[in-house]
């Protein structure tokens, strides 16, 4: 690609076009590790923020293979970096209408679930404490606590690198943290989610009580990237396996499987990707030999 390597005359003339149209931010050699909740990933050469819709349809036109990012809280970026990072957190407007709310999809989705909360509408609470946006979570329909993004959208708008599309619920083909646009690497632009009337109390002790139960099962206090692997099936408790096999605490450099929880991966302080690669990598294997289960990565390994 044009931008690989040393930044040629060709892409500052882009960046200066589109910063001199208020489009976007950008920066140089910016480290990964700053942008994912795991702490870990090289520079990206190039990083843009882009200001509105407008300007991340406009980035994606010019750097089509770009990576995207928001709050990195699903993402295992690589020690070597990447060429083009484009994050979507300057997407962060949103509007109450009724029981709708509809918002770019760069907001939170704990600040989403406070909004929903003080305006009386229900149906998030499961969502409070899930550290993402609102478009991460739509992407890998992100669930907690039985309930997932899924039950709550009405409708999205996206980009699919060639024009922006509106897609119903019926049409996103949705699953278990997974969806068309993890599918097809669609840019979720905005998100309406329909939820319903309820008493304003009692959805914020709900929210409250999730995220009392998250404190007290999930290691909050290190970087992590969430639950490492997704459920192969209902009855199968990958954590209370890991624990099990003996593999509480196990670690590979500064990689650990967490002493809280063992279905989370944690940061001591200086774990490379490679670290956190290879462990996942033991964990497979010993998950393989000793139940004959294949385990799927949740967390997105760039």
């Amino acid at each position: 690609m044009y931008y690989t390597g040393k930044v040629p005359v060709k892409v500052n003339d882009i960046i200066l076009l589109m910063t001199e149209n208020n489009l976007c931010e950008y920066k140089f050699g910016e480290p990964l590790k700053n942008h994912t909740s795991f702490k870990i990933g090289g520079p990206a050469k190039i990083f843009v923020q882009p200001k509105s819709i407008q300007g991340l349809i406009c980035t994606l036109e010019k750097f089509e293979q770009a990576r995207i990012i928001a709050k990195g809280t699903n993402i295992l970026a690589p020690d070597e970096g990447v060429d083009v990072v484009v994050s979507t957190l300057g997407l962060n407007s949103y509007q109450v209408d009724g029981d709708l709310i509809v918002s770019e999809a760069g907001v939170s989705l704990s600040a989403l679930c406070k909004i929903a909360a003080e305006h009386g509408l229900s149906g998030l609470e499961f969502a409070y404490g899930i550290p993402g946006t609102i478009g991460g979570a739509l992407y890998m329909n992100a669930g907690a606590y039985g309930g997932e993004i899924c039950d709550v959208v009405e409708y999205a708008e996206v980009y699919d690198y060639n024009k922006v599309i509106k897609l119903d619920r019926s049409q996103m083909e949705f699953s278990y943290r997974s969806s068309i646009f993890k599918k097809n690497h669609w840019i979720v632009l905005k998100v309406s989610l329909r939820l319903k009337r309820g008493d304003r109390q009692i959805i914020t002790k709900s929210m409250e009580e999730i995220f009392r139960k998250r404190i007290q099962t999930q290691p909050l206090d290190l970087p992590s990237a969430g639950s490492v692997f997704k459920r192969p099936k209902n009855d199968f408790y990958v954590g209370k396996v890991i624990e099990e096999l003996g593999l509480k605490g196990f670690r590979v450099g500064d990689a650990q499987v967490s002493t809280k929880h063992a279905g989370f991966i944690v940061n001591l302080g200086g774990a490379k990707a490679d670290d956190v690669k290879e462990l996942i990598k033991i964990i497979q294997q010993q998950v393989h030999r000793s139940y004959g289960v294949q385990l799927e990565p949740e967390v997105e390994i760039w």
